[in-house]
This record gives structure tokens, sequence and C-alpha cells, in this order.
């Protein structure tokens, strides 16, 4: 541990001055949040300490009633928030107070350039609620001691470019945080000021906030008491403090269960994204208590990665105060809660779907690609997590479920088609879909990259089997219906020798050369074979250095279109014989059909020049 004897001078990390510039330009709509930022950041330290002392009791020992404490002082234009939680030594404070974490201010700051200043609310979804504190101080000071450590550190700095870290003397462990506040801010050392914003905000911390000998809340777990004796602003306010929040929560799940495992949870899923959504590491942010003691936020089992949006707090009086994370991660207690947990909040989700389907789409258009992990991961679940599942279609704008896809399907249809690819608008317009459109047959269009795999896992739906309309055969001669029924049953030309030209032109560069039933407009494209690797699956693979190469795929003529006409004419006066024209026709084709599914010519200077030559002979 670094053990410096004079005051030593950092920069902020990059990034940070901006973001604090920023904050002090009040991104809050109420600067009077800064004091329930940091009420809950010591309510955190007082948590993080009594778990601690489970198996360290010597940590607490001289002190063992945690509190919270305001100290307001007129003369000196100060305010300070002090608590006896954990504390932090030099490192942690370099750690937690020099830098914000890489994803957090990075997504916060792309976010913020493309909204209203005026109208968000952000700093609390990135975690870098501490820095509220410079939109009422012109100065900060950070005194503190960690629990069970003799030295103790005093961090300053005016929320510019810098900050300084030098020892300090502090009597007993925690931290005391000094607002030395501006000249508008003054109102904040007013008591009537205080009490009114700690009984608004922070009401439900469950250590007392005490301002001189009284205590300002009513310092007891939320989650304990009834859900009839609890407002929807309380509600909020927990939120906002167990999340780290500014959003509204789009939904509050609240309960108890008592049986062979009981426990009490108050679970809350957020109106905005988490920056840290996709986090690879997938973590929990749900705390878990034991008999009210906070016993850790980083609970694999607690929760299946797929509802890590949730944020809230479980507690259980039948787990062990003493139990370890190794402990609870074998833990059959545990194992049943988790499942527990998942369905009610599965139910929950479905019961709001059918209560408000508007407001559904904003929660799945926020966590729908997170939740469909579960397709993947819980086969147990799968069946309630499919009901809830909304996709794009080509049969109207709004998103539909997969039981009323299965209503509409077309006599005949014994299958539910999709296409998968990186954007609805691409997709929509893709060759692929010409047939099935023609008679008025809905695709469902997949653009997140957990659809492809979670496909692998589900084989069919309502007894409909699911089929990718860029894979196999179309699947459209008993599909009834369409304005093109007759043009469908129509003979089309024959282009046998185009095809055998074409295949002979492009040799290994194509599996397979035929002529096609899914396309009207286009003159081509490319399928994967029945039973090869669907197109887009591979793409995403090959991203991601999965698949090293392309595989060879299907080339489809539409025997309809002049172009597929002109040149089935040329190859049959031409015979087997050499033909420059048709050789380059054939590579632009497959470089058109290429084209056509987002992808680019093999070889671009080969397509200019053949392309060129075709136009100087049209000419």
């Amino acid at each position: 541990m670094t053990n410096p004897a004079d005051k030593e001078t950092f920069d902020f990390q990059t990034e940070v001055g901006r973001l604090l510039q920023i904050v002090t330009d009040s991104l809050y709509s109420n600067r009077e949040v800064f004091l329930r930022e940091l009420i809950s950041n010591a309510s955190d330290a007082c948590d993080k300490l009594r778990h601690a002392a489970l198996t360290a009791p010597s940590l607490t020992e001289d002190d063992p009633h945690f509190q919270i404490t305001l100290t307001a002082d007129t003369a000196a234009g100060t305010l300070s928030i002090a608590d006896n939680g954990i504390g932090m030594n030099h490192d942690e404070l370099l750690e937690t107070l020099g830098t914000i974490a890489k994803s957090g201010v990075g997504s916060f700051l792309d976010k913020l350039a493309n909204e209203d200043k005026d109208k968000i609310s952000l700093i609390g979804q990135f975690g870098v609620g501490f820095y509220s504190a410079f939109m009422v101080a012109k100065r900060v000071d950070v005194l503190t001691r960690r629990a069970g450590e003799a030295e103790s550190w005093l961090w300053q700095s005016d929320g510019k470019n810098q900050f300084t870290i030098e020892p300090a003397r502090r009597d007993g462990r925690g931290t005391t945080v000094t607002l030395y506040l501006k000249d508008d801010a003054k109102e904040f050392l007013e008591d009537i000021r205080l009490r009114t914003v700690v009984k608004t905000y922070s009401d439900h911390i469950g250590f007392p906030i005490k301002l001189g000998a009284d205590t300002l809340n009513e310092a007891s777990a939320l989650w304990t008491r009834p859900s009839r004796d609890i407002s929807q602003d309380q509600y909020k306010e927990f939120y906002h403090h167990i999340a780290h929040a500014f959003d509204e929560p789009w939904l509050t799940v609240h309960n108890q269960v008592e049986g062979i495992v009981s426990y009490t949870n108050l679970l809350f899923v957020p109106s905005m994204r988490p920056f840290d959504l996709f986090d690879p590491e997938r973590k929990s942010h749900v705390k878990l208590y034991v008999n009210r003691v906070f016993i850790t936020e980083d609970t694999k089992g607690l929760l299946p990665p797929y509802l890590r949006f949730l944020r809230g707090v479980v507690d259980s009086e039948d787990l062990s105060l003493n139990v370890s994370r190794e402990m609870l991660q074998t833990d059959p207690k545990l194992a049943k809660i988790r499942s527990s947990l998942t369905k009610k909040v599965l139910s929950e989700l479905k019961k709001k779907a059918e209560a408000d389907e508007d407001a559904f789409k904003d929660f799945w258009s926020n966590f729908g690609a997170v939740l469909k992990e579960g397709l993947v991961d819980d086969a147990g679940m799968r069946d309630r997590i499919l009901e809830l599942c909304r996709f794009s279609t080509t049969g109207g704008k709004e998103p539909t479920t997969l039981a009323a896809y299965v209503e509409r399907m077309k006599d005949g249809q014994d299958a539910i088609f999709y296409m998968a690819g990186a954007e609805t608008s691409k997709i929509a317009q893709s060759p692929h879909l010409e047939g099935y459109r023609a008679k008025g047959v809905e695709v469902l269009l997949f653009t997140d990259p957990v659809d492809e795999f979670w496909l692998r896992h589900v084989d069919a739906f309502g007894g409909k089997a699911f089929k990718s309309v860029t894979q196999g055969a179309a699947a459209l001669d008993d599909i009834k219906g369409g304005e093109e029924a007759e043009k469908d049953n129509a003979p089309t030309a024959d282009i046998g020798p185009l095809i055998a030209a074409v295949k002979t032109a492009l040799g290994a560069a194509v599996k397979d050369v035929r002529a096609s039933t899914r396309l009207k407009e286009s003159p081509v494209c490319l399928i994967a074979d029945e039973g090869d690797m669907d197109v887009n699956l591979e793409r995403l693979l090959r991203q991601h250095g999965q698949v090293q190469s392309a595989s060879a795929r299907v080339l489809e003529l539409n025997p309809d279109h002049a172009i597929i006409h002109k040149l089935s004419e040329r190859a049959a006066r031409e015979g087997a014989g050499s033909d420059a024209l048709l050789d380059d026709a054939a590579h632009l084709l497959l470089d058109q059909a290429r084209i056509a599914d987002g992808d680019d010519p093999v070889d671009p200077a080969a397509f200019a020049r053949r392309l060129a030559a075709v136009m100087a002979e049209a000419l």
C-alpha cells in the first residue's frame, strides 16, 4: 500500500473534468438530490462494514452502532455528511474518487451528446453520484479512515482539473464529506431545509440519519414494511437509493414468501437502460440481505443473468449470516429462491404486458435482447420467456408475439418464417422476402445477435417450426393467397442453359445454381443450402473470429426477370462455347447478390472491370 508522507496532487482521469463541468452546470433538475447521493453512499459504507464484521468482529468492537450524521456550520459555510462505515485507505480514495468506471463515463458522455441536457438525469445511471456535490460546493473535502487501519487520509478538490490526497487525522473509522457551499447554495445550511430533503429522499435508509440530537428518518428497512403502508413516492426514492439511478421504476415487485425457504423481495425494473447492461461479466445488481444484514451485491446464483436489469433487494431468514460467496453458489436454498424469484418476475412482466401493451413495448425496447438470453440459458423458463417475446415483422409496424403470428399464418403455411440481420430496415428490403410478400406471408425480422443462438435451442412454437427464408427451399408452393397467386402458377421460362453457363463460370465460388421460387423483382439472391449454417449466423461468427472464411452458397436466379431472360437466350444461342460476356455477367450476378446481403464484392477491382465491360457491350 502506498504511504506518502506529503500531500500528493493528481489529475482527474481523462474526461472526468468534462463530466464535472456538466455536473457543475446543473445536470440535475433539483440540486437537492446531492444530499440523497451522499447519504446513500454513507449507507452503503455502513452496510459493507456490517457485513465485513460478520467474519471480523473486531472491526466494530469500539463502535457497534452505525449512523449517519449531518452537521451544518453557518459561520464556515460548510455542510458535512459523516458515517462510521467501512471508510477508505489511500489507494481506495485514489481509485474511487479519482476515476470513474471506464464504461460509465464513456457511456454517460456518449449519451449526453445526443440528449437535451435540461431534461435528462443520467448521473446516477452511471454510478457517479458523488460528483453531484459539486453542483452546490466550490470545494469538497473527504476525510476518511478505513476500519481496522490506523492511517487517515484527506482528499480535496474544487471539482475542476485536479485533486489532492494527504495524511490526516480522524478519530475512529468512517468517512466525513465536507462541502464548502457556494453562495447560492447556503439554503442547505438551514435546519428545516435539511429535514425536508432527508424526509423526501432518504426516509427509507436503514441507519439513523442524525441532525444534532434528532433522528430525521424512519431508519427501518423499507422492504420489511407491508406494501400497503408504502407510498409510490417511497418506493421511487428507495429505487433511487438502491439503484443509484434517477429514472422512474418501470415496475415494482414487492412480496414476502413463506414456505420451505422464506424471503422478502423488493425488486425494480428500470425505465432506462443501465449503461452496463451488456457488460461481458453480466453482474447482478440485486443486493442480498440475511435478516436485514447486507451480504453481497454480486451473487451469481440469486437471479439468472438474463434478469440482470433488475435492481433491488432480497432478504432471507433461512440463509446463514456467515455464508460466503463460494457457499452461496452451491446453497440449495438459494437455488429455490432463484427459481421462485424468476417465476415471479416473469409472471409480473406477463401481467404488465397484458394490462398495458404500449408500456411493455418500452420495456421490450430496453431489455428484450437481454431477456432473450434466457431462451438459451434457462430451458425450464423457456416457454414463459417465449410468451413475453416481441418481434418486428413484415406484417406491420407494431412488434408481434409468436402466438399472434401463428394465428395469422396462411392456409398451407407450416412454418414460422424469419430473416435475421443487423437492421430491421435493411432486412425488410431484402430480395429474399419478395416471394413471401407476394403471397402475403408474414416474416419475422430478427436483429439481435442472440436471436441466432436461441433459435438453435427452440425448435418450434405452437407446433410450428422456425424456418429461415435465407436457408433451403422457399417452401411457398403449398401456401395459398396473395395477389400474385395466378402469376405464381404460370409456367416460367426454361433457364437451364444459363444455369449451366453460370455454374461453369463461377465454379467453386458457389455451391450450386438453381431457379428461384422466392424472387419476384430481383434477378438473384444467395441462400444457405438445407443443412448448412444460416447466412447471418455465419456472418456473426466471422466477425468474432470463430469462422475464418465464408462458405459457398447457393445462387438462385429469377426465371421471370428480364436480365435472366436475356442472358438465358444468349446462353442457349452460344451453347457450350466460351462467352466472355456471360462469364462477366455470372460474376456480376454473384456480386449483386452479395451486395444485396450487405457484403462487399470479393474482388472490387474485378467487379468494376466486369461492370464496365458489360455496360460497353450493352451500349
